[in-house]
């Protein structure tokens, strides 16, 4: 059989039944798309917090209250275990060597009120330090100063959406005064918008002098929630955090470092976590939206077997007049490869098309790679020759005289 009557045949086929050949196909076209949309959102998701991470500084270590067994991201809040670390241990943290800055942090969830607009916000109190460990970034205003802090001035700087949502802009947020649960302070600075984290949304965030948090806030008897420490260099970083674990094991009078009572984290070590996690979540979304191309790959051989009720007769004609098995079971085989094929091919476009529109339409970021794509194409050329196969095969084995007595 030549080619050019092969696609004649095929062409003729699938538009001769029209509806069923346009259900087949939406099958692929559900099963490729759905593919295409779950892994570019895991891929997108995990870009965007990987991103996050990194912005915060290449040569950022965390220094957390609790041992292995209470290991988790991002370090704690009040309210959890926080009595291992203390000020005290911040200001030991100072006198590492290559250590450029350090950040004792005590925050927890309060009620901030102006005028007639209230808000739940994560409190963060910390040193003047802060803003070199975690890449702060000024919109307007000032952060507070040292003596800011060691006075407990009541004194604040909010992110973005905060100043929005108690003072409708951030250019009416300067100067005016904040209770944080019914704490006046004066509002100062207004960071830069940094977004969230995949954890946290830093936009959200107000901030105060450490000293001020104890006072008004959290109490003088407060633990330290986490502790940033910024190494001078990276080649330095693992140097400096096997010293940090060794001054506070002394510190702590703690001999064996599996009873440790704190833990250390460098920011590749979180970025890993991370990457592991996403991974992982992109596999399972991606696997949930297979089982879709396996109906649809269902729908194809249920199909073709109809095709070849049907054309019984057609067939034992042909086979009467010279085709081989060969030739029918490559005829058949070349209608379901097609129908796949161009299921494929809409249903990478509507994938590539809803993830556009996802990261248009909402600030969730969506990332097609060519992998996801070219995997979609191969799947569903697969699935064209494996569910196509059985009915192709079979409609080669009829018999000719058999098929012509068919009615």
């Amino acid at each position: 059989m030549m080619f050019r009557d092969l696609l004649a045949e095929t062409f003729l086929s699938l538009t001769t039944h029209k509806a069923r050949s346009f259900l087949t196909v939406l099958g692929i076209v559900i099963g490729i798309s759905s593919v295409i949309i779950m892994v570019s959102i895991g891929q997108g998701t995990k870009t965007s917090i990987e991103s996050s991470i990194q912005s915060i500084g290449s040569n950022l270590l965390m220094v957390s209250p609790g041992g292995e067994s209470s290991r988790r991201i991002g370090g704690g809040g009040m309210g959890a275990n926080t009595d291992s670390l203390t000020i005290d241990d911040a200001a030991a943290l100072r006198d590492v060597r290559d250590v450029a800055a350090v950040a004792p942090v005590i925050s927890g969830q309060f009620q901030a009120s102006a005028d007639a607009s209230n808000t739940n916000v994560t409190v963060t109190g910390t040193s003047v330090d802060y803003v070199t460990a975690r890449n702060i970034e000024m919109n307007s205003g000032v952060w507070f100063t040292a003596e800011q802090d060691s006075t407990g001035a009541r004194v604040t700087i909010l992110g973005p959406t905060t100043a929005e949502t108690l003072f409708g802009t951030q250019a009416d947020a300067l100067g005016r005064r904040v209770r944080i649960s019914g704490q006046p302070f004066t509002v100062i600075g207004i960071t830069t918008s940094s977004g969230g984290s995949g954890f946290s949304n830093a936009d959200e965030s107000v901030y105060i002098p450490l000293q001020a948090m104890r006072r008004n806030l959290a109490g003088l008897s407060a633990g330290i929630s986490t502790i940033y420490v910024t190494a001078a260099t990276q080649e330095s970083m693992t140097q400096v955090e096997t010293n940090i674990t060794d001054l506070l094991l002394s510190r702590h009078r703690i001999n064996d470092t599996a009873n440790a009572d704190f833990q250390v984290q460098s920011q590749q070590s979180l970025a890993d976590t991370v990457s592991t996690i996403t991974n992982t979540l992109t596999l399972l979304l991606g696997a949930i939206a297979g089982i879709s191309l396996l109906v649809g790959g269902i729908g194809i051989m249920n199909m073709m077997l109809t095709s070849v009720t049907e054309r019984i007769r057609e067939i034992g004609l042909r086979k009467a007049v010279g085709a081989t098995a060969g030739d029918v079971t490559l005829q058949f085989l070349t209608e379901a490869v097609a129908l796949t094929l161009i299921g494929g091919v809409v249903g990478i476009a509507l994938g590539w098309g809803v993830s556009a529109a996802i990261s248009a339409l909402s600030s969730l970021t969506t990332t097609v790679s060519p992998l996801s794509v070219i995997l979609a194409a191969g799947v569903s050329t697969l699935i064209g020759i494996v569910f196509g196969f059985y009915p192709a095969r079979r409609a080669a084995k009829l018999d000719p005289i058999e098929s012509l007595r068919y009615q």
